[in-house]
């Protein structure tokens, strides 16, 4: 490791959250993120509005990073940028910032893959916390993407299952709108489900073969359930909305536990990092924290600033690219179906 300060700019702008982070080494300085609220009565992200929005939000965003962290730009030893995957339109304005700044200040430029942040934002350093051992599984949980990935370095990852159509998240999402709840949906559901029976109501997990996830028959099988108590009593989602969501979020965090104690097994690791949006949701918390007395696993649980889209994890990656003088030339491309 190099005993000398580096100053690591991380700009994330994959989705409808533009955020820059400024990184001294592996400590995070300051970690702005501008959230979009235009997409809410859409019901989802609207790609053309998120691409304008993140021009209007990138130069404040990034200005605010600096001063935050008390460094001016010029301090700087690399700009990091999400390369992908995302939405294109999203990807374009990160990138095109991140080159130009780079570019102006003669300084290297890194690619990130957002997937692989997710999963390494555990080596921030945090007061209290611990960083995964070698090798580990990753289980990325979002609104895009739920996946395991064997890791076996920072930069040696091997993904072993992920979901053949939805992510969990759009499950909550989905789900949530069959119920009427707001976008996104996932708190709300995991806030009624502490006030509810989580065995209230049975849904069906589906049926996947190996370490694969699969969320849209379990959607379909809530439109249906729902459907078919609403003609019974009109009333039936308001009188019973918190057993409902309980019932769920039992279903859905069984899936994702199933495939890790498949996983575990498979691997001989016992080493769990959670990651993504999905991973701040407390029933989850909860299921990995008890795997360690059920099943002797190690949990590692990401602070909650760091579990969505934020640019922190996006500078750790950079830091860690920067030590093994892995940069990007200035004609690299955004991805909007980067693989890990």
């Amino acid at each position: 490791m190099s005993s000398q300060n580096i100053y690591i700019l991380g700009i994330e702008s994959s989705c409808d959250d533009t955020s820059a982070a400024i990184l001294c080494n592996d400590t995070v300085l300051s970690n702005i993120v501008a959230t979009q609220k235009i997409h809410e009565e859409f019901g989802g992200v609207v790609p053309e509005l998120a691409s304008r929005a993140h021009q209007q939000n990138i130069v404040p965003v990034v200005h605010q990073a600096l001063k935050e962290a008390n460094i001016t730009k010029e301090q700087l030893h690399a700009v990091a940028f999400t390369r992908g995957p995302g939405l294109m339109g999203s990807l374009l304005v990160g990138t095109s910032f991140a080159k130009s700044l780079a570019y102006g200040l003669d300084i290297p430029l890194v690619d990130v893959n957002h997937m692989q942040a997710h999963i390494l934002a555990h080596f921030i350093a945090e007061d209290g916390s611990k960083k995964p051992t070698f090798p580990f599984l990753g289980m990325t949980i979002s609104g895009g993407h739920t996946q395991i990935v064997k890791v076996t370095s920072h930069f040696n990852m091997e993904v072993i299952g992920e979901t053949i159509d939805d992510a969990v998240g759009e499950a909550y999402d989905k789900s949530g709108k069959i119920l009427g709840l707001g976008y996104p949906a996932g708190p709300e559901i995991d806030k009624r489900a502490q006030l509810g029976n989580p065995k209230a109501y049975q849904f069906t997990k589906p049926r996947v073969g190996g370490l694969n996830f699969s969320f849209s028959g379990f959607k379909t099988a809530v439109l249906y359930f729902i459907q078919r108590e609403v003609k019974k009593n009109p009333n039936f989602i308001t009188e019973n909305l918190n057993d409902i969501c309980a019932s769920i979020q039992y279903t859905i965090i069984g899936i994702l536990m199933d495939k890790l104690k498949l996983a575990t097994k498979e691997t001989g690791i016992s080493h769990i990092a959670i990651g993504g949006g999905v991973s701040a949701n407390s029933g989850i918390r909860k299921a990995l924290k008890d795997g360690e007395q059920k099943f002797g696993w190690t949990t590692y649980l990401p602070k909650f600033e760091y579990t969505t889209d934020n640019a922190a994890m996006i500078g750790i990656v950079g830091y860690l690219k920067y030590l093994e003088n892995d940069f990007a030339e200035q004609d690299i491309m955004a991805s909007s179906r980067l693989k890990i």
